[in-house]
């Protein structure tokens, strides 16, 4: 354990010294970060956000450009809720979460050691987990200022969603015969 918590320290050490040369370079801020910050959101900075861009044109240009078998799609980041109760989404795509009273990480239960869990300790500091939730990893939301159960929408949870439902719209209108392949570039949350 000792040797585990070592390690983590260390990646931690690695990663804040990472993160800060980004930021003093101009690449990424810590979202919100005048008002305390949101943890694991994070804004692109000038140079931050040429970089993106160049990787986005590149990867376009290599799948769609390049290539004759692929078209390209951008779907909305909104889903109707359908969408994803046919898919299982809505139902299934939760994790059960404890989270330290102390240090106040969040963490999959399913992850943690069995031991942990039924003494309900940290496995970072030590501290008192709370019992397990099951947290909706999708983001829900409303569509317009009315906020009720007609209005629901998810923000979708992965870029393939998108394709899935348009398929037979590019077929369609692209006349094309299968096999080919469709391309999207993921709307970031910038959460990771």
């Amino acid at each position: 354990m000792a040797k585990k918590n070592a390690e983590t320290s260390q990646q931690t050490q690695i990663m804040d010294k990472l993160v800060s040369l980004c930021k003093r370079r101009g690449f990424i801020f810590q979202s919100s970060e005048i008002y305390g910050g949101i943890n694991a959101c994070w804004d692109y900075g000038p140079l931050g956000v040429e970089l993106k861009n160049n990787i986005k044109q590149a990867w376009w240009q290599a799948m769609v450009y390049e290539r004759d078998d692929i078209e390209g799609l951008d779907a909305s980041i909104l889903m109707h809720p359908k969408v994803w109760e046919a898919s299982g989404h809505v139902e299934n795509f939760t994790d059960p979460l404890v989270d330290c009273k102390s240090c106040k990480l969040r963490f999959r239960a399913d992850q943690i050691p069995e031991e942990n869990l039924k003494l309900k300790k940290c496995p970072e500091c030590g501290g008192e987990l709370t019992e397990p939730r099951k947290f909706n990893l999708m983001f829900k939301t409303f569509m317009g200022p009315v906020e009720d159960e007609a209005h629901i929408v998810y923000l979708r949870p992965e870029t393939a969603q998108g394709i899935y439902v348009n398929f037979e719209n590019v077929y369609v209108s692209m006349r094309r015969k299968i096999p080919f392949g469709i391309a999207q570039l993921e709307k970031l949350s910038e959460t990771r």
